[in-house]
């Protein structure tokens, strides 16, 4: 498998290029993130994800080695193949998909091209646990990682996502520095 490449761009397009290392011509898929950020370069190295098929071997490249990994947690969801990963990874940015996840923000992620309602709700519930150590790291506040966990915490309680998620973003605005225990009590109180 091809992990990472390092050569001369050569016909950059907006969702591929074709990028000359060690004497070969390798076609890259890459996102509209990955292609502003080297769209003024001559020379770039790209993390690669190698896709192989029964017909085709395809491969999508990245300039962080995060987009990668968000991009290989994306199509590890049934119903998202590479297409549509490279579609979401072009729209939103991985820091701010990271935290759409945590805050359980089905709007900001249907917003996709190719993602609708079901399959943002599905991406969400599960990509939040793998994604919240990363998640805190890159800068998620303490809300919002309470926020999302509250929301977990009601569906499983037979609450629907939207109920939930409204009655924990209307408390979170008048008491942001509520611990988790009160909030899904004053959701509770809030739904019944």
């Amino acid at each position: 498998m091809i992990g990472a490449l390092n050569g001369k761009i050569l016909n950059l397009k907006p969702t591929s290029l074709i990028l000359m290392a060690g004497g070969t011509g390798y076609e890259v898929n890459i996102s509209i993130n990955t292609y502003d950020r080297i769209l003024n370069s001559t020379e770039t190295f790209l993390y690669i994800h190698t896709s192989v098929k029964e017909d085709a071997i395809t491969l999508y490249g990245f300039y962080t080695e995060e987009e990668r990994e968000m991009f290989r947690l994306l199509i590890s969801i049934s119903g998202i193949g590479p297409k549509t990963a490279q579609s979401v990874l072009s729209k939103i940015r991985p820091d701010e998909l990271r935290i759409a996840i945590g805050a359980g923000d089905v709007k900001r992620i249907s917003a996709t091209p190719g993602i609708g309602k079901k399959t943002a709700e599905r991406l969400i519930l599960e990509l939040r646990s793998k994604v919240e150590f990363s998640a805190s790291e890159s800068g998620t506040t303490i809300s919002g990682n309470i926020r999302g966990e509250a929301i977990l915490a009601l569906q499983a309680l037979g609450y629907n996502l939207k109920t939930a998620t409204d009655a924990v973003n209307t408390i979170l605005k008048t008491m942001p520095e509520i611990t988790l225990e009160n909030l899904i009590k004053a959701a509770l109180k809030m739904m019944n």
